[in-house]
C-alpha cells in the first residue's frame, strides 16, 4: 500500500486524511501537542514535529512515496519559519528519500494586484508585501526539488470556506458595517470539498507544476458580501469610496488549467449558504 503524509494537518489535512485512508497508509504533523489525539483518530500515524527540523522530517519521509505540504502560520511573524524554512528542510530531506510526489498548498496571494484582470499560471508572480514574497519563494524551492523520479505539484488555494469555515462565519460582523472602498475587487474563494477533491486528483494522476484552485466563477467582494449577508438575512454592509481599500490582492483567477487536466469541480460558483 501506499504511504503517505500530511505535514501540516491542519483544516485542510483533517478533511482529506479519511479520504486518503482509503486506498493509502497515512501519517499526519503537528506542532502541537494538543492535537495529537484528534489526529490519532484521522490519520494511522500521528506525530509531533516542526517542518524545520531536519533530522525529524528525515525520520517522517522514510518508506513514503506521497507528500502533502499543508502548513499554516500562525501569524505573520511566523512566515518564514513555517514555509521558507519547512521547505528548505524538505528539500535537503527529499535528496535521500523514498517520496515520489510532492504536494503543496500554497495561495493565489502570489500573484498580487492585478487590477481586477484576470490571471492564470503562466502569469508571473508580484508579490506585494513580505508575505506575499515568502510565499512566492517557498513555491520556487520546493519546484527547484523536482526530477525525473520526483514530481512537485503546486496548488495555489483561494480563499478556503466550508464546513466549520462558513462564509457567514468568516464575514458575518461585516453586517450593517462601512468598509473601505468600493468593494469592487475580485474575490476568489473555494471550497473544502473541492480542496480535497483537487489534491485527490493530484495525487491519482501524479501532476506538477502549478495548478490554480479556485472556483471557476470569481466575483466582487461586494457582490459576495450582499449575497452572504442576504442569505442569512443580515443588513448588508455600505462602502465609502472615498476612502481607499485595505485588499492587497485583486485579481480574477482562472482555474481552467486544473479542469483541462480533467478536475471537475464540485463547487464551481461561491455557495454562499454552505
Amino acid at each position: 500500500m501506499t504511504n503517505a503524509v500530511i505535514l501540516g494537518c491542519g483544516y485542510v489535512g483533517r478533511s482529506l486524511a479519511p479520504r486518503w485512508r482509503q486506498t493509502m497508509t497515512v501519517t499526519a504533523t503537528t506542532t502541537t501537542l494538543e492535537r495529537l489525539v484528534e489526529l490519532q483518530t484521522l490519520a494511522d500515524y500521528a506525530v509531533v514535529m516542526k517542518g524545520n527540523d531536519l533530522a525529524a522530517v528525515r525520520s517522517l519521509l522514510h518508506n513514503q512515496q506521497v507528500l502533502l505540504i499543508s502548513v499554516g502560520a500562525p501569524n505573520a511573524n511566523a512566515y518564514e519559519e513555517t514555509y521558507l524554512h519547512t521547505a528548505k528542510t524538505l528539500v535537503a530531506a527529499l535528496k535521500s528519500s523514498s517520496v515520489q510526489q510532492v504536494i503543496y498548498t500554497g495561495s493565489y496571494a502570489v500573484y498580487g494586484d492585478r487590477g481586477g484582470e484576470w490571471v492564470d499560471e503562466t502569469t508571473p508572480v508580484m508579490p506585494i508585501n513580505p508575505k506575499a514574497e515568502i510565499l512566492a519563494e517557498t513555491e520556487q524551492i520546493l519546484l527547484s526539488a523536482a526530477h525525473d523520479s520526483l514530481k512537485v505539484c503546486i496548488l495555489r488555494l483561494g480563499g478556503i470556506y466550508g464546513a466549520g469555515r462558513e462564509l457567514s462565519k468568516i464575514f458575518g460582523r461585516a453586517a450593517g458595517s462601512v468598509r473601505a472602498g468600493t468593494g469592487e475587487e475580485a474575490s476568489n474563494w473555494i471550497h473544502i470539498d473541492d480542496i480535497v477533491g483537487a489534491i485527490a486528483f493530484a495525487q491519482q494522476h501524479n501532476l506538477s507544476g502549478i495548478y490554480n484552485l479556485v472556483g471557476t466563477v470569481p466575483i466582487t467582494t461586494k457582490e459576495l458580501l450582499d449575497r452572504v449577508l442576504t442569505a442569512h438575512h443580515l443588513p448588508l454592509a455600505t462602502w465609502d469610496g472615498s476612502q481607499s481599500s485595505t485588499r492587497s490582492y485583486n485579481a480574477r483567477v482562472s482555474n481552467q488549467k486544473l479542469r483541462d487536466a480533467g478536475y471537475k469541480f464540485i463547487y464551481p460558483e461561491i455557495q454562499e449558504t454552505l
